[in-house]
């Protein structure tokens, strides 16, 4: 069974910074699409981040520049790396796994999801 664990999730000041981290098991990841999505209260499900087999990255227009996606093949981790967070980045912040290399901004077209974290930045 695969699961996806998120960690690295809690309160920060705008302007700070945090790392979150999704583990993977019961399936490699190393040739497959991760990606970060995420939930504001009342918003729907937003793309983030997200990086394919081959290691390219996307960013959605409104992180590009603060967010770095990447991940550790050896450890079947993916990383969220997020710097001057603001408090529109407020949100629940799920990982995401594909079967297949390529990436994708739609929700719907991803396989797995982890559970999430919680991400809250006061002002």
């Amino acid at each position: 069974q695969v699961q996806l664990v998120e960690s690295g999730g809690g309160l920060v000041q705008a302007g700070g910074s945090l790392r979150l981290s999704c583990t993977a098991s019961g399936r490699t990841f190393s040739s497959s699409a991760m990606g970060w999505f995420r939930r504001a209260p009342g918003k729907e499900r937003e793309f983030v981040a997200a990086i394919t087999g081959i290691g390219v990255t996307y960013y959605s227009d409104s992180v590009r520049g603060r967010f770095t996606i990447s991940r550790d093949n050896a450890k079947n981790t993916l990383y969220l790396q997020m710097n001057n967070l603001e408090p529109e980045d407020m949100a629940v912040y799920h990982c995401a796994g594909r079967r297949i290399s390529f990436a994708s901004a739609r929700a719907d077209q991803w396989d797995y999801w982890g559970q999430g974290t919680q991400v809250t930045v006061s002002s």
